[in-house]
């Protein structure tokens, strides 16, 4: 965690590197710690604790500008380091771009706890989280002479960071979080191996669901058996939502400064532009109350604001940081994304297969990529054929490829299982017409 002498020794580095020859600055002081319980079929298989805490340095020294890090935190050593540090951007080429931003775009504070840190983080025992993780193995195991093998986890973590700009900024963040998961291959035909998995995960301990991942895992799995390729051709999709953020995270991407301005995306030029279908509404909420991914600066130190992203798919914002908007003579936004919410309909995913005549249910992604500058995209999934509204067949060993603004525009519907526990809270989505190759 961040101490106060954390704090005065971040403040102490940024006046020191001031009166070293650096014009501005800004300082980075985070720790962090985590720790993992990894079961094989209820046995301990691996144990990892780590904690780390580190210092970066932004200077900008006459025109130029560089980066720097350390996690050697004594003034003694942080002396040498930052003077070299200043000598060195001296190196660099000029670049009239990099500038810290303006002092009126920062947070100024103010605003309510956004309740992110769990109090009690250090005093739940390891004996107890473990019983969590073998409880989990424990919902399956010996149930099903198929059942080659359980992985189970509980996973911690615990970080803070405190940030400093020369021209006026500072800001801290604290948050926890805690996840448990499970893992569950099966035995089928053959060398056939289908495996599945489920995950639980909160910002607080006491809210974290504790049953149910093993059983929810198997039963993934279990539906898996007897996989294989359907036939070729043109099917409604449908994205679960454990897996839909593959098709959202390009869209995203392209929304970035720094792909913009290098030409790199494939929404140039299309602020305020229909993109994509007008069931597409996701919306930037960064200030909900114990939400993950809910912050009030992003890692400039720019305040954040509650805003649109798309709006019955049309495009209102880029994510544009100040090195960006000086490239491209554009006003900045935010350098990132905090809490991306889709608009919810009226259906769960059965609800939304049930719906389909002919179609294939997504339910992961293996492989693939998409061309940033075309949003051409070819995926590996798996899934289920779709059949007058059943899920007949499970598949595997399928192609998906198109272009992401095409898949966009044909969105038909939008489910309402979007998991809470997420900083992208995306539910399952229905598309029209999309390529598959098969058979």
């Amino acid at each position: 965690m961040i101490t106060e002498e954390n704090k005065q020794l971040a403040r102490w580095a940024m006046d020191y590197a001031l009166h070293h020859g650096a014009q501005q600055a800004r300082i980075l002081l985070y720790t962090e710690s985590s720790t993992s319980f990894d079961l094989r079929n209820g046995r301990m298989d691996r144990l990892q604790q780590a904690s780390e805490s580190g210092l970066g340095i932004t200077l900008f020294v006459d025109g130029r500008f560089g980066t720097f890090s350390t996690n050697r935190l004594h003034q003694e050593e942080l002396k040498p380091f930052i003077r070299h540090s200043v000598e060195s951007t001296r190196y660099l080429a000029e670049d009239p771009c990099r500038v810290l931003p303006e002092a009126s775009r920062y947070y100024q504070g103010g605003l309510p706890d956004l309740q992110q840190f769990d109090a009690c983080y250090f005093t739940y025992e390891p004996d107890e989280k473990v019983a969590l993780a073998k409880a989990a193995a424990e919902e399956i195991l010996g149930s099903d002479d198929r059942i080659i093998s359980v992985e189970t986890s509980f996973s911690d973590g615990e970080s803070g960071s405190y940030r400093l700009a020369s021209n006026g900024f500072e800001g801290e963040r604290r948050g926890t979080s805690f996840g448990l998961s499970a893992s569950v291959a099966l035995k089928d035909v053959g060398d056939a191996r289908p495996a599945s998995y489920w995950y639980e995960s909160s910002l607080f301990y006491d809210q974290l669901v504790k049953t149910g991942c093993g059983t929810k895992a198997y039963e993934r799995a279990l539906r898996k058996l007897g996989q294989r390729k359907v036939a070729s051709g043109r099917y409604t999709m449908v994205v679960d939502t454990l897996c839909v953020r593959q098709l959202l995270a390009p869209m995203i991407s392209a929304l970035y400064g720094s792909a913009l301005h290098q030409k790199n995306s494939f929404l140039m030029d299309s602020l305020g532009k229909q993109v994509a279908s007008p069931l597409f509404n996701l919306l930037d909420e960064p200030h909900l109350i114990g939400a993950n991914g809910a912050r009030y600066f992003d890692g400039e130190g720019v305040a954040t604001r509650p805003m649109p992203v798309f709006e019955e798919g049309v495009l209102h914002t880029y994510y544009i940081d100040t090195f960006s908007a000086k490239k491209m003579a554009v006003e900045p936004t935010i350098a990132s994304p905090s809490l991306l919410v889709m608009m919810p309909g009226e259906k769960n995913l059965d609800e939304l297969v049930a719906e389909v005549s002919q179609g294939i249910l997504v339910t992961g992604f293996n492989g693939g990529n998409c061309n940033s500058s075309t949003g051409d995209f070819s995926y590996g999934v798996e899934g289920f054929l779709i059949e007058h509204g059943q899920l007949t067949q499970p598949i595997n060993e399928m192609v998906v490829t198109g272009q992401m603004s095409d898949l966009w525009n044909h969105l038909v519907a939008v489910g309402n299982d979007a998991r809470s526990c997420n900083s992208w809270r995306i539910p399952s989505l229905t598309f029209e017409e999309v390529s598959f190759s098969g058979l």
